[in-house]
């Protein structure tokens, strides 16, 4: 993982011309590309790994409290010192990469930008950069696509011929890292050969990024929605109420919510629900009826469907959606919760309602089969998994071709401070698991779904100053 002396000397060697290299290298757009991913806020801690000349560092240094540039080229550091003389908030320390000159969970979030393929270990620098990162912390990283251009190698000290995405995805989980996407940047790095001029190369750059997981946030999430399904917990969505807030101060599920001026928490829980949808489905299912929106609106379903409702609770969804596909038809309640799924499968035998099971599992391993399920539901339960990215791979893993995904969730219109996000108490809420929409959306595609459409839908507030909302949002396999 540390630098090799190849790569040093080459270093040292184009540091004083390394800023007119750079810009023939690959553009701005590069590092507009990386900033853009991680969801900064002013007060946050951040480091660029591989600083070089202080490329990334000084689009940072104006959008966040603090920067720590880390190179393993003394002369580098130096070029870059004299590049950001005008901020006052960067530190410059040398590193060679095996071990980060920084305390664990210090950082809010990691960049590398052109890094990776010098490490003789990229495994272990995406490890030791996930080290250092806070609990929701995220990592970003900008790199080479996979090329043959072997004489970059030789003239550059280049440990890797650029890398396939689906091995960088398998590093960033391997470090137990969530909610991960490498995508395009739709740029290019461009280089021509020193020996030979005759040797050009234009190879695609990609942005890889992913969060550390905050410890504790599903446990406490089940606990919360356990004592729920008891009798003991908070009903976030009374359907009793639908126009009502979430929750008093003294509930289970959502006491952490901010409160305004009156004392009165600010965020508004709305299902949507008509009253026939309420009056169709056991009066035991109505009444812990935990959403955020009406998902099964969006489903159009028919006759015969197969369904599956993620985070089925006390089945409202799945009863409703049992009505409508018919006895011809079938619907699979899956949570994570044994008091909720007892609960559910005692109301569906009272109610006489054969085409609905209920499976205890966890929506990040889906216990159902390949390719079975015509139309996936889910109402404000993916914003309390931790990762999201694996819930909708798993979800267009059960889907059939042609399939339909339509659910409404919790999202805001961008990050939360680290000390509610990181904070597994607060997970139970249904909004510190909340992603930005864009990030959301961005896992949705990255599943591999298509003709993605949202629409914001009936709940919404604010926490620190950050708007949070329901999102109904429809998608289809292939």
């Amino acid at each position: 993982m540390s630098m090799t002396q190849a790569a040093a000397t080459y270093f040292e060697r184009v540091a004083g011309n390394w800023d007119e290299l750079r810009a023939g290298y690959f553009p701005e757009a590069v590092r507009e590309a990386a900033i853009a991913k991680a969801y900064l806020r002013p007060e946050m801690v951040v480091a660029d790994v591989g600083s070089g000349a202080g490329f990334l560092a000084s689009a940072l240094a104006p959008l966040v409290s603090r920067v720590y540039a880390l190179d393993g080229s003394a002369t580098m550091l130096d070029v870059a010192r004299r590049n950001l003389t005008g901020f006052t908030n960067v530190t410059f320390q040398a590193t060679d990469g095996a071990t980060l000159p920084l305390p664990d969970a210090s950082l809010d979030a990691v960049f590398a930008n052109m890094y990776l393929h010098h490490c003789p270990d990229p495994a272990a620098a995406i490890n030791e950069m996930t080290r250092v990162l806070k609990p929701g912390g995220r990592l970003v990283i900008t790199d080479l696509d996979a090329h043959t251009h072997a004489w970059m190698a030789a003239e550059m000290a280049d440990e890797w011929l650029g890398f396939d995405r689906g091995q960088v995805k398998a590093w960033l989980r391997g470090a137990d890292l969530v909610n991960v996407i490498v995508d395009c940047t739709s740029q290019s790095c461009c280089a021509t050969s020193q020996t030979d001029t005759a040797d050009q190369a234009q190879i695609s750059v990609f942005v890889a990024t992913g969060s550390r997981r905050v410890t504790g946030a599903q446990e406490a999430v089940q606990a919360s929605y356990g004592a729920a399904a008891a009798g003991q917990g908070c009903d976030c969505s009374s359907i009793a109420e639908p126009a009502g807030s979430c929750c008093g101060p003294s509930a289970n599920a959502m006491d952490l919510i901010d409160t305004g001026a009156a004392g009165q928490p600010i965020t508004l829980w709305m299902t949507g629900y008509t009253a026939e949808q309420v009056a169709a489905v056991p009066a035991e299912a109505a009444q812990i009826a935990l959403g955020c929106g009406n998902p099964t609106a969006l489903a159009a379903l028919r006759p015969g469907e197969v369904v599956l409702d993620i985070g089925s609770g006390g089945g409202i969804d799945a009863f409703y959606a049992a009505r409508r596909v018919g006895a011809a038809g079938r619907v699979i309640g899956l949570d994570m919760t044994p008091a909720m799924i007892e609960r559910a499968r005692r109301a569906a035998a009272q109610a006489g309602l054969r085409q609905v099971e209920f499976r205890l599992g966890q929506a990040e391993a889906m216990p159902v089969e390949d390719d079975t399920v015509d139309v996936i539901l889910s109402n404000c339960v993916i914003n309390l998994c931790e990762d999201k990215g694996r819930v909708f791979e798993e979800a267009y893993r059960v889907l059939r071709s042609g399939g339909r995904l339509a659910i409404s969730d919790m999202v805001s219109d961008g990050p939360f401070p680290s000390s509610l996000r990181g904070d597994p108490a607060r997970w139970a809420g249904c909004v510190h698991g909340a992603l930005p929409e864009r990030e959301y959306l961005d896992l949705v595609a990255a599943a591999g779904f298509t003709d993605v459409e949202a629409a914001h839908s009936l709940s919404g507030g604010g926490i620190e100053g950050v708007q949070v909302y329901s999102l109904s949002v429809s998608a289809r396999k292939g």
